[in-house]
């Protein structure tokens, strides 16, 4: 079995650039900042360098808890710190009795700054409170420019990591068994829906995984999947821990309305 095998065609160009920041942390015996990653690709990086004695990798994005996370690969005589993973936090200032925001319009509006999504960490919204965590490099331009959110004026302050948040946007997390690892089958587990209905909205192209659209009612899942679907929310699978005794998949899933 080639090495690729163990990841999905679409990802052997993150596969290779892992590999490629693994070998220069190594011969250069420097450290290697990423962008942010979400968890399929935080878990893809930490089964290639594992826990080697010639480099390391660590995780930040802001909180413990968040999401999106900063990679640094780093040798083994070095130790990162906060300050290494070069983020910065916002609270977003805006006339909260006039105006009620969502984290898909805030989303959209930093996307349409021309910023790539993986400038942005965790966007954290808890009642009227929106924070959102953005890397350094990009920091200044987004204060300058991201002046509003659909209609309301706003305002971006900067804040400390400790006025962080911890987002009424969390995961429902439960434990469940199936019979496959396919989409159909992981979208009937994760939204109490019936089969039938998981494949209409996957043919009907209402399902995204890992951001992407995927059409295959088949399509095979792995741990740090990321699911949209339209009009259920988002859902994750977590991880896989093995087969029942009946031959079901023992899995835990997170879902987001």
């Amino acid at each position: 079995m080639s090495f690729y095998d163990h990841f999905r065609k679409e990802e052997h160009v993150f596969v290779d650039k892992v590999i490629s920041w693994k070998e220069q942390a190594i011969e250069r015996y420097s450290i290697k900042l990423t962008d942010f990653l979400d968890l399929r690709e935080q878990m893809i990086m930490q089964s290639i360098i594992g826990n080697q004695a010639e480099c390391f990798v660590a995780f930040f994005g802001g909180r413990e808890d968040c999401e999106r996370k900063r990679a640094i690969i780093y040798p083994s005589f070095y130790t990162p710190v906060e300050e290494d993973y070069s983020l910065v936090a916002f609270d977003l200032v805006y006339a909260t009795k006039f105006h009620t925001l969502s984290h898909r319009q805030v989303l959209g509006t930093l996307m349409s700054l021309g910023i790539t999504r993986g400038k942005f960490g965790d966007i954290l919204l808890k009642n009227d409170i929106i924070q959102v965590i953005v890397a350094d490099e990009v920091a200044s331009f987004v204060e300058n420019n991201l002046n509003s959110v659909g209609k309301s004026p706003i305002k971006l302050s900067r804040i400390s990591f400790k006025e962080l948040i911890e987002s009424d946007d969390v995961w429902q997390t439960n434990n469940g068994t199936v019979s496959s690892l396919r989409l159909d089958v992981l979208l009937s587990e994760f939204y109490n829906i019936s089969r039938q209905k998981a494949q209409s909205l996957i043919k009907a192209e209402h399902v995204k995984v890992n951001q992407r659209v995927i059409d295959s009612t088949s399509f095979l899942c792995e741990e740090g999947d990321l699911f949209s679907v339209k009009g259920f929310g988002r859902g994750m699978l977590m991880s896989i821990d093995g087969l029942s005794k009946k031959e079901k998949w023992r899995i835990n899933y997170g879902v987001k309305k």
